[in-house]
């Protein structure tokens, strides 16, 4: 075993932190049956509508540790930190633009007059 990276699943007497079929077949079949679980509760409204939120929020937050876990390989290499601080900060630009959008569209649709409302509306194709 030498101390240079090649295309072995080896370095050094430490496994690299690729994945293995095995993990990519079963991290695939878990995101597969977490959607299908969120889809069917959607389509078939089997819970009331705050219970079906929350059920597609956990699953939501399932199928985002799948990824990290299964195809993003956080935490199994030797020096996760780099990663991990890469992937937190990532985690941060991506709530503050979710999180941003929703709070401008909130305060755009609450500072609507009725008469902006009505032309709106009037100006939709089919309202």
């Amino acid at each position: 075993m030498s101390d240079t990276p090649d295309d072995g699943m080896i370095i050094s007497g430490h496994a690299t932190d690729q994945g293995t079929l095995r993990s990519y077949v079963t991290g695939f079949a878990a995101s597969i049956i977490l959607t299908l679980i969120a889809y069917l509760f959607v389509v078939h409204h089997w819970l009331s509508r705050r219970g079906l939120i929350a059920l597609v929020a956990g699953l939501a937050l399932a199928q985002f540790l799948t990824q990290a876990l299964f195809f993003l390989h956080l935490g199994r290499e030797a020096k996760p930190r780099w990663k991990l601080a890469v992937f937190i900060f990532m985690v941060g630009v991506v709530c503050i633009l979710v999180f941003g959008s929703l709070w401008i569209m909130s305060n755009l649709n609450y500072r609507m007059t009725p008469d902006q409302i009505r032309s709106y509306l009037k100006n939709q194709d089919g309202i």
